[in-house]
């Protein structure tokens, strides 16, 4: 089965690349979790084990599109583009942190918090990117993804009128397409439920 999903010609990208990329991330590992010793035996018990679980951990590595016509490799995004999107959402936790202090210790606290379920879709073919906006989305305080549909609907949880602005904007939905390369499809759909 190993073999099959190496051979496949539905997975995005180059495969020697990923492969080539995941071993020297496993070596790199390796050399931190031995204390940085450049022993020759060590290196080279460092590089077998790095090909070897590379070799074997691969395919799990590769995530299928909703249809299966496609198989995404789970590291598909740039490094200087991950490492942009981590500043940039700290950046947005320290906002939405800002946000839900303001709102929870107000003296007119009822005005600040007003939660509500919005609901917005957002459409890709990487699942990857689903995922992770979903995350993005749960990890800033004040939003909770709820539930996420087969056809790409959010249903995310808003504490205050700041957080929902904040998931209906799309700016959050624009930097996670970004991140993966993606024409992202995305559209704020009415009708608001009081939660």
């Amino acid at each position: 089965m190993a073999k099959q999903k190496l051979d496949d010609a539905k997975i995005v990208g180059s495969k020697n690349l990923q492969m080539l990329g995941t071993m020297l991330m496993l070596f790199v590992f390796w050399l931190i979790m031995s204390g940085g010793d450049m022993n020759p035996k060590f290196l080279f018990y460092g590089a077998v084990t790095s090909v070897v679980t590379t070799w074997i951990c691969y395919p799990l590595l590769l995530v299928p599109n909703k249809d299966g016509s496609k198989l995404y490799y789970a590291f598909s995004f740039s490094i200087p583009k991950g490492i942009q999107y981590f500043f940039w959402l700290m950046w947005q936790l320290i906002l939405a942190n800002i946000d839900v202090l303001l709102a929870t210790t107000a003296q007119d606290m009822m005005g600040k918090i007003d939660p509500k379920i919005i609901r917005f879709r957002f459409v890709v073919d990487n699942p990857l990117a689903v995922t992770v906006l979903a995350n993005s989305i749960t990890l800033t305080p004040g939003t909770v993804t709820l539930n996420v549909t087969e056809d790409g609907l959010y249903e995310i949880h808003a504490l205050t009128p700041g957080a929902a602005d904040g998931c209906l904007g799309g700016d959050m939905q624009r930097k996670v397409a970004w991140l993966f390369d993606e024409d992202a499809k995305f559209e704020v759909v009415e009708g608001e439920v009081a939660a």
